[in-house]
């Protein structure tokens, strides 16, 4: 079958088009034919083997464990495995490869629990493949650090993938949200139900007054020493992508004076996760948002979209129709 292949680290350029042997699915997995795939972070960090330590999982040399990219998809079951309850042959379903990739490609196979749901009723297929990264990673850190009514969060980053999710569902939450972005992106970020935005490039200090129980950081770009006095005693300060650095220094922090909880690392999918996204879709209570969408075969020009830094949600592949 089809898929995109990397043999090297580096820029867009070393994803190549390439002939790999067809899946077959293991007990509890589902085969799926994909319909499509994104250009989501988690695949441009492996990609470029930043930070370095991601080396370790891939190969250290070359991506020797993880030749196939792609961590979210959308499409129809073609297989069942063994063990699998819920789903059957021609199913539309969405979900994530997770840490094992391969989505970029003709067919994957998934893990049915936690991985896969199906897909929601009034939404493209397409479309349906940008839910799960950017709405697993989002519920994952609001959760962690305890969002629910009458929370104040402040979301770094509203715009992107991670971040058009975290302002929905905190809103769902029933938070107060203050959003940051470019003045330009004001109007579509306070219609994903923002309720105070902040120019990202102006205001680089919080303001006098500003008491957040949760500062969440989705991009890796809130200078977080600067922040910190905006983030109540007891309160949280959440990274979906941030430099080492930084995370261990607030982490330290965190241990020595006790004024504050740091959640990083890896987004989990727990049981139920990606039922919940799919039913608030179906209620309109939440939408992904679409930057663009690029074939297969243009995989490349998606991924130095992505980079650009000025997108607006998912980047979408299509792998067919």
């Amino acid at each position: 079958m089809k898929a995109i292949v990397f043999r090297r680290y580096g820029g867009p350029d070393v994803l190549e088009r390439a002939d790999v042997p067809r899946p077959e699915p293991g007990n509890g997995e589902v085969l799926i034919e994909v319909c499509a795939t994104t250009a989501c972070s988690g695949d441009l960090r492996l990609r470029r083997a930043q930070p370095f330590f991601m080396r370790a999982y891939s190969g250290w040399r070359r991506p020797d464990r993880i030749p196939v990219l792609g961590m979210e998809l959308s499409g129809r079951v073609e297989k069942c495995g063994k063990s699998v309850e819920g789903f059957a042959v021609g199913d539309e379903v969405f979900g994530s490869t997770g840490l094992k990739f391969g989505a970029y490609a003709e067919r994957a196979c998934v893990p049915a629990v936690p991985l896969l749901a199906h897909a929601p009723r009034n939404l493209p297929l397409s479309e349906c493949a940008a839910l799960s990264y950017g709405g697993v990673s989002a519920m994952h850190f609001l959760r962690a650090a305890g969002v629910g009514a009458g929370s104040r969060v402040l979301i770094w980053g509203a715009t992107g993938n991670v971040g058009t999710f975290a302002v929905q569902l905190a809103k769902r939450m029933g938070a107060h949200v203050t959003a940051t972005c470019s003045a330009r992106n004001f109007d579509f970020v306070r219609g994903l139900g923002a309720d105070d935005l902040r120019d990202y490039a102006k205001d680089e200090v919080p303001r006098p007054g500003d008491s957040f129980d949760l500062i969440f950081d989705t991009v890796g770009k809130s200078r977080p020493w600067r922040w910190l006095r905006a983030v109540k005693r007891g309160g949280s300060y959440a990274f979906a992508a941030t430099g080492f650095a930084s995370y261990l220094g607030l982490v330290l922090l965190a241990k020595l004076t006790g004024r504050l909880r740091v959640h990083g690392g890896i987004a989990r999918t727990r049981p139920g996760d990606l039922d919940y996204l799919r039913q608030l879709v179906e209620e309109g209570a939440l939408r992904p948002v679409i930057d663009r969408a690029y074939p297969l075969a243009e995989i490349a020009a998606a991924h130095r979209h992505a980079e650009a830094g000025h997108k607006r949600g998912s980047i979408l592949v299509l792998v067919r129709n």
